[in-house]
């Protein structure tokens, strides 16, 4: 990798801990692990003398943001979220009346109020810094990553993540969006990831192929089923489908593998593979298109 890119942040993850993980970038954990979130919300900070703060994370972390305050010591200027999710924006609102910095973000939304909207292209730039918008539906529609330019790093949010793949809920969640973002992504020159959940990711391509083989499989295995069950039972429930294609995976993340199932199902039927009683209920069921 260029020389310019990190390395890997070494050590356990501890939430409050004011970690440096490039130069001039800084991480700090919010304290809510769980089954969605991981390790908790990455929060960073971009900058020294201009401060940019990216997902300042969920609104009840009061010792959080006062961690986020204290290390931006006075200089934060922006606020920067990747998408509404309850994780990621909430506490802008709150960061936002303690320094009086400008909230930004892809749309209003989820009681995200940004003061400015930012598009695919448009930049944040700092002293010392140039943060770039790039839209990435999928998880999201109003998901935006964010590069560093000049350093190759790449503020992920949720559209890559450490530790595990990422939840395609639908129905602002879309998997076709979802892996167009991921190519478009991989397009870019070899990148590091700050994710928002997990740590540090050094191989940013590596991590992109990974999840794009995976989806495949997913999806293959997720049409075989469903032509079995089509043919064997008639049309099928996503519970089934879990049932036959999650085998490697513990019973009780079963109800979130719904999800993903959900959207795979929603792509083959775009595709003309499915069809279903009401695409838009993941409830439907659904049967193979010959």
């Amino acid at each position: 990798m260029a020389e310019n890119v990190p390395k890997t942040v070494k050590g356990a993850m501890q939430a409050g801990e004011v970690v440096a993980i490039a130069p001039n970038v800084r991480r700090i954990l919010a304290p809510n692990p769980g089954v969605y979130t991981g390790p908790g919300t990455n929060t960073y900070l971009v900058g020294t003398e201009d401060v940019a703060v990216i997902d300042p994370g969920p609104d009840d972390a009061e010792e959080h943001l006062d961690r986020v305050v204290e290390a931006g010591q006075g200089r934060i200027r922006w606020i920067l979220v990747t998408h509404t999710h309850i994780d990621h924006s909430p506490a802008a609102a709150d960061l936002k009346k303690r320094t009086g910095a400008t909230v930004l973000g892809y749309d209003e939304r989820d009681g995200f109020v940004p003061d400015q909207e930012l598009k695919d292209g448009h930049a944040v730039e700092g002293t010392g810094f140039r943060l770039e918008a790039i839209h990435t539906p999928g998880h999201a529609s109003n998901h935006l990553c964010y590069a560093l330019t000049g350093r190759r790093l790449i503020f992920s949010g949720d559209h890559i993540m450490a530790g595990s793949t990422v939840v395609i809920a639908p129905l602002d969640g879309d998997m076709r969006a979802y892996l167009d973002a991921l190519r478009k992504l991989r397009q870019l020159d070899q990148f590091a990831v700050a994710p928002g959940h997990g740590p540090f990711i050094e191989d940013g391509h590596a991590k992109v192929d990974e999840y794009l083989v995976h989806r495949a499989q997913r999806e293959q295995a997720i049409a075989a089923a469903l032509a079995d069950l089509t043919e064997h039972h008639g049309p099928a429930t996503i519970e089934q489908l879990v049932e036959a294609v999650y085998t490697d995976v513990p019973e009780h993340l079963h109800p979130i593998a719904r999800y993903s199932v959900w959207a795979h199902l929603r792509k083959l039927a775009a595709e003309g593979a499915a069809t279903s009683t009401d695409s838009d209920d993941i409830a439907a069921r659904w049967q193979a298109r010959r």
